[in-house]
């Protein structure tokens, strides 16, 4: 297989709502150091994907809103390979998008579709996945998902059961799809062995999506198939805008991934992180004695324990006598929530447009 029919779309037009206030409409999470490393999300992902196929192959979908944001964090990238998104229309729309596009440009390429915003804590085994899932779809008419051994409960990630009695080098059967499940059921997936997260990265040869997008999801398919003669011509984005309108608003997991017959998953062991909530940049927060994680050159945590801290570098923020809170201190927000509430701060952001406009959003 050769390196050179590798490309890889990373997917990064998302507002990242359950990180406000950090995370903005003009500003949203991918864009951000949300841990403190030095780095934003989305230059971490560029980074691990460099190794994996030719720069010139690494393309990102994005909003028009968020393209010189885009640009000034990865200079390095060609204008040409920063595809925009008319409007906001789910992952099915974006894979359709970039497997015409693609076709157009190479017929024997495969395909990784991965989010921008996601933490990847062991890079060496990722890229050893990433090269067996797209030497396995260059050989195999798949879809095809990397899968990722639950490591507990949880009810925020969508389920991947597979048939261990189908392994194909290291690579197995979907037998089911299930969205965020009870704890209930999330536990006794746990306890089956059979069932893996949904990374929400997908692997496939451009050949075996626009078969599917053509059997699943016919009238999006030709809304893209009218663009055949304009992709990667100067004529492609104004034709795309005025296209992109007619697409159904739907996932590619309940699009296709849960309805075709040829859909595969690798379980994969690489330390991902779905980095989606404040609870889940606390947990990989370095911690001080008290099992708060502070991002912040200039707070003081006094009598305060489990909580999670984020203020900006130059600004001095005392935090006294909470426990299991979230604070983030921004230049026009502070947001003080209990931990265990976090999963409401949607709800909040709904709430001040409902009563603020769009001014704090």
């Amino acid at each position: 297989m050769s390196i050179q029919n590798n490309y890889v779309a990373i997917m990064a037009g998302g507002i990242g709502s359950r990180f406000w206030p950090e995370s903005r409409t003009h500003y949203p999470k991918q864009f951000l150091d949300l841990l403190g490393t030095g780095r934003s999300l989305i230059q971490w992902t560029y980074s691990r994907f460099k190794h994996i196929c030719p720069k010139e192959n690494i393309y990102f979908i994005t909003n028009e809103q968020y393209i010189s944001t885009l640009k000034s964090q990865i200079p390095e990238i060609s204008y040409e390979n920063i595809i925009s998104e008319p409007s906001r229309k789910n992952t099915a729309p974006c894979a359709a998008y970039f497997a015409h596009k693609i076709m157009a440009l190479n017929p024997k390429a495969n395909i990784i579709m991965s989010p921008a915003d996601h933490l990847i804590m062991d890079e060496h085994s990722f890229e050893r996945t990433a090269h067996e899932a797209l030497d396995f779809v260059a050989h195999h008419p798949s879809l095809l998902t990397l899968g990722i051994k639950p490591t507990r409960p949880d009810t925020g990630y969508g389920y991947i059961q597979y048939d261990a009695e189908t392994e194909i080098d290291k690579t197995y059967r979907v037998k089911t799809f299930t969205e965020k499940p009870s704890l209930e059921l999330a536990r006794t997936f746990l306890k089956s062995g059979d069932f893996l997260w949904n990374s929400g990265i997908f692997v496939w040869n451009v050949q075996t999506i626009m078969d599917a997008l053509e059997h699943y999801l016919p009238e999006m398919n030709e809304v893209f198939a009218q663009a055949k003669d304009v992709y990667n011509t100067p004529a492609e984005h104004d034709t795309i805008t005025k296209l992109y309108p007619h697409c159904t608003n739907i996932s590619i997991d309940y699009g296709i991934m849960e309805k075709a017959r040829n859909v595969f998953v690798i379980p994969s062991y690489f330390g991902w992180c779905d980095l989606g909530t404040w609870e889940s940049a606390y947990d990989n927060c370095t911690k001080d004695y008290l099992g708060n994680a502070v991002l912040g050159n200039n707070v003081m945590v006094i009598d305060a324990s489990e909580c999670m801290i984020k203020a900006p570098n130059e600004k001095l923020v005392v935090v006294q006598g909470l426990e299991n809170f979230i604070v983030v201190d921004t230049p026009d927000v502070l947001l003080i929530c209990e931990r265990n509430r976090e999963q409401q701060i949607k709800e909040y952001v709904a709430e001040v447009k409902r009563n603020k406009g769009d001014k704090f959003l």
